[in-house]
Formats: structure tokens, sequence, C-alpha cells
């Protein structure tokens, strides 16, 4: 494998030959030169910076989870990486609660930690579905590494080059493409789900500003050196006083604090942070005073969609896992378990519902990239995603029987994973509360 697999995706997004053509081509297997010429992104990242919807009116309607030539070349080579790098180290970081370093440091080898972010800045310069199809497709053997490249893509890379001035996108951006994990720091004490009762303070200063009060939950704490922080510059104003920054480790009165130890994605640092009158420059503060509110809305709305890319591919790895055992290996009454009407009833019901979960989530990523209204389609992705995914690895340790709740293998890691996807960036009845106002708007009269 080259030393970044997204450097060799790149052409492909200026029409030359991509991995997924080169992998064709040695198959023996060529796809009609119409289909070639009809398939494409939606998106490449410029669209991301611009408030213009792109045209999609003339391409041909195609099923919707039908991937363009780089992002089947991105799922190939995503998966092969995770199966290649990250498996034979996923039981270890679980059972260490730790990730391991070499792992973050070839994340960013392969360009998985830029995915969107232009190649001016050191990027990949690629659409966002492509991102979603490489966080799908690291769940499908660890979720903790996955959450780590959601975070990092969907919420702080979006939220620099959304919102960013260009001293703060040419200071971080090259950096958080090759060698800086981020964190996004929106969650307290008291403010999980009613995100905007927030009591981190923020101080304007002759110099620039002081932020005082406390996060917790703080996904990607251990691993970062790159924070934006939310905290209220003015709270006579409520959650209109809601502003962001951007805050380096190491900063004087910046302290990572408790390590939380969690039911599932271990290797995933979570913690809490504390700030102490911490000084940063002016120049540190991320888009408009006041405006923070507004942005941890659109930037969770995305996110919203990665996090249910990431519950499909840890349903589908799960899954996978269970009917290769229960096919090939688990026998009962002289027959695979695989072969009973009732086994197969549930394994057939249990990947069509992955299926259905997948197409909400490519459908709300391709209104995304299209500049359509994707906050419902958003929710419903993550909703469902939570619900299917923990469903099916519940029933893949079920198939698996003894193997399946012994330690010695994955499934039941996936189900522990499962549970954190009805809580994070939004939980289950949050989403359900978005998809039900947004249904009560367009039906009420």
């Amino acid at each position: 494998m080259s030393s970044s697999f997204t450097r060799a995706l790149r052409p492909a997004l200026r029409g030359g030959r991509c991995l997924a053509q080169r992998a064709a081509a040695r198959s023996g297997v060529a796809r009609p030169i119409a289909a070639r010429n009809a398939i494409r992104p939606l998106s490449t990242t410029s669209s991301l910076r611009s408030d213009d919807p792109v045209d999609i009116s003339e391409i041909p309607p195609t099923p919707i989870s039908h991937l363009s030539e780089v992002e089947a070349a991105m799922a190939e080579a995503v998966s092969k990486f995770a199966n290649d790098v990250i498996l034979p180290k996923a039981r270890d970081m679980d059972e260490a609660e730790t990730m391991d370093p070499t792992v973050v440091e070839q994340l960013f080898e392969q360009g998985l930690m830029g995915v969107e972010i232009p190649e001016e800045y050191g990027g990949a310069g690629m659409n966002f579905t492509a991102a979603i199809v490489g966080i799908e497709e690291l769940a499908r053997v660890d979720p903790s590494v996955s959450v780590m490249v959601d975070v990092h893509n969907t919420l702080c890379n979006t939220a620099l080059l959304k919102y960013g001035s260009e001293h703060l996108k040419r200071t971080w951006l090259p950096r958080l493409a090759t060698n800086t994990v981020a964190s996004f720091c929106l969650s307290e004490p008291v403010s999980g789900s009613d995100a905007f009762a927030m009591h981190t303070k923020a101080t304007e200063t002759a110099d620039g500003f002081t932020i005082s009060g406390g996060k917790m939950w703080i996904t990607n704490s251990i691993e970062a050196d790159f924070f934006i922080v939310f905290a209220n510059l003015d709270p006579a104003k409520g959650y209109r006083g809601i502003t962001a920054f951007v805050i380096e480790k190491g900063t004087p009165g910046f302290e990572i604090a408790k390590k939380e130890k969690k039911l599932g994605i271990r290797a995933s640092s979570t913690c809490v942070l504390n700030f102490d009158d911490v000084k940063i420059p002016k120049e540190n503060l991320l888009g408009e005073r006041g405006q923070g509110y507004k942005y941890a809305i659109s930037l969770l709305n995305e996110g919203r969609i990665g996090i249910a890319a990431q519950m499909t591919g840890l349903a589908l790895g799960a899954f996978e896992n269970a009917v290769r055992y229960v096919w090939n290996d688990r026998r009962q009454f002289g027959s695979l378990v695989g072969e009973f009407q009732g086994m197969q009833h549930q394994i057939a019901q249990s990947y069509t519902e992955i299926a259905a979960a997948r197409a909400l989530v490519y459908n709300a990523a391709r209104k995304k990239e299209a500049g359509e209204d994707f906050v419902k389609d958003a929710a419903m992705a993550k909703l469902y995603a939570s619900q299917v995914a923990g469903k099916v690895s519940g029933l893949a340790v079920e198939w698996m029987g003894g193997m399946g709740f012994v330690r010695e293998g994955l499934a039941e890691k996936f189900w522990r994973d499962s549970k954190i996807g009805a809580i994070y960036e939004g939980t289950s009845n949050i989403q359900l509360n978005t998809i039900a106002k947004l249904l009560q708007k367009e039906y009420t009269s």
C-alpha cells in the first residue's frame, strides 16, 4: 500500500485513472462507458465552502447506495487498511482502553484525517460521502478508530473550513491534515441534550479572551492538540452569547482531567476538561461572536450522518463476523447453525435492516452534498442506524453462542460499542423530537 491512498485517489477527481478503475481492469470487469461518464461525486471540497447548492439536475438517477469511482476506491482501500493494520490491534486497544499511537500516525499517513481538507492545505480534497464511506469501513473493524476519524473530519475540520478565518485555516488545516488530532468541546455536566445550558464562560480582554469552566464527555481529548471550545461570551443573552474558540493543548490553565472508563468504544478517549482563566489570542475566535450556537447546530447535523455511518459499519461488521461463524463453523444437531430456517430468517431480517439504515445514511449524505435540507434525513439516519446497530450486534452474540459471549473475539465488543450510538451527538429521543417537529411543521396548515 502506498504511503497515502487518498493521494492515489486524487487523480480520479480530476478525471484521471483511480484505484477502482485499475482494480476493474485487473479483474477484467469494465463498466459501460455511458455509466462511467454519468457517475461522479456530487461535490468536492470547494463546494463545502460555498452556500451554493450543487447542480444535480443533469445527473441520471442512480441507486442511493451507488458509489462514484472515487468513493468505491476509497471503500476498498480503507477496508484493506482497516483489516491489515487496525484489526490485529483492535482487541488489545479495547482491553488497554488506549488508542495505539501507531494507528493514529497511520491514519494521518493514509490521508484519512484530512478527507475534505483542500489540497492547498495538504488534505485529500475529496467529497463528503467519501468521508462517510471511510467512517463506515473503519467501523466494520473498530468503531473506536472510526469515531476518532469521524469527529476529527465531520465536526472539527468542517468547523474550520466553514467558519475559520484565513489565518486559522493557514495555521491549522495543514496540521489537521497531517499530524494533529482535533477535539470538539461542547458538552458539560448539566449541558448534554440541553447543549446550550452551558456554564463555561469567556471574557474579552485587551489582548484576546480568557475562558473559565469545564467540559465533559469530550472525544479525542487525550490524542488531540487542537480543541474547538464553546463558551458563553455574553451570558445575559443566554444561548445567543455562545461563541466558539480555538485552544491548543498546553495553553496555561487548560487541563485534561479525568479519563472516563466506559462500557464501549474504550480505545476512544473521553475526558473531563478544565479551563482556569485560559488566555487565548483574539485571532483564536472561530467565526463571529454569539454565533456559536448556530455553528454547533449546523455541525452536529452533519456530524450525525457520520455517527449514522459509524453505526451502519458497526452493524455490518457484527453481522459479517457472526454469519461467517454460523455458516462455516458452528454446528448443532449435525448441521451448521446457519442452515436452520429460524436462524436464516433472523439473518435475512437483520441484513434487510442494515441495508435500510445504509440507504438512510447515503440519502442524507447526498442531500447534504446537493445543498438540500438534510436535517430530518440526518436525524432519521442516526436514529435508525443506532437502533439497528444495537439490535444486530446483540443478535450476533446470540447466534455465536458461547463464542459470542467471550472476549476472545469481537462479537461482544461490537455490542458494547453499539450502545453509544443512541447517546452521543444527540440522543435517540432528541432525534425523535427533531423528526417530529419537522413533520409537524410540514403537515400543519
